[in-house]
């Protein structure tokens, strides 16, 4: 596992013993990054479920002003700290041990993305994105990458908020949720088709 590009491009990322994380697939990886290139200079970073911490890496590697990592395991805490130290980027980045809902409780900051890649079998995606969505956690303008499995399904609609399409990378989807510039109702409705659901 390696940084695709950017400053710290072609170095080497630690991956875990076990299963303790599931890190996202290169192929994966690098689709989220070219949908979303031009939303990354200068953007603070929350990646919510760390991992390994490669996605907040890619974001800063790429550019990133910061990011915070949150994990609630103590082995991942210790991983993206050691990853963030091979690329050089121990300054930039955050790490915070927590369940993902206690930092969303508890945080008063504002960031431009927000990565969400949590164990698939669990409802934590579903959880964070109802809560995220509901609080003020992300700029206007700001996108959340929610990363899940084939067959897990996510709500269409969340007031504020734009959705994409589902981008399907083998067993994978990923999907982009948008805050809208304005806090009024959205002016547009995305009417969306049963056959435009996969990309």
């Amino acid at each position: 596992m390696r940084v695709i590009t950017g400053k710290a491009k072609g170095v080497s990322l630690k991956t875990p013993d076990g299963q303790l994380t599931r890190p996202t697939a290169d192929r994966v990886k690098e689709a989220i990054f070219s949908s979303i290139q031009f939303d990354i200079p200068g953007a603070s970073v929350l990646d919510l479920f760390g991992g390994t911490g490669q996605l907040g890496i890619e974001a800063l590697s790429r550019g990133a002003k910061y990011a915070v990592f949150v994990d609630q395991q103590e082995e991942a805490c210790k991983l993206i700290r050691e990853n963030l130290r091979r690329t050089k980027m121990e300054r930039d980045g955050l790490v915070i041990r927590s369940d993902y809902l206690t930092y969303l409780q508890k945080s008063r900051e504002k960031f431009d993305i927000i990565f969400l890649d949590p164990p698939y079998a669990e409802v934590f995606l579903e959880n964070a994105l109802k809560y995220i969505t509901e609080i003020d956690i992300l700029r206007y303008g700001g996108i959340i990458v929610a990363e899940r499995p084939l067959g897990k399904e996510l709500p269409w609609e969340f007031h504020g908020y734009t959705r994409s399409k589902d981008h399907k990378y083998g067993k994978t989807l990923v999907t982009l949720y948008r805050k809208e510039q304005t806090d009024g109702p959205s002016d547009h409705v995305n009417h969306v088709k049963e056959d435009d659901l996969y990309e």
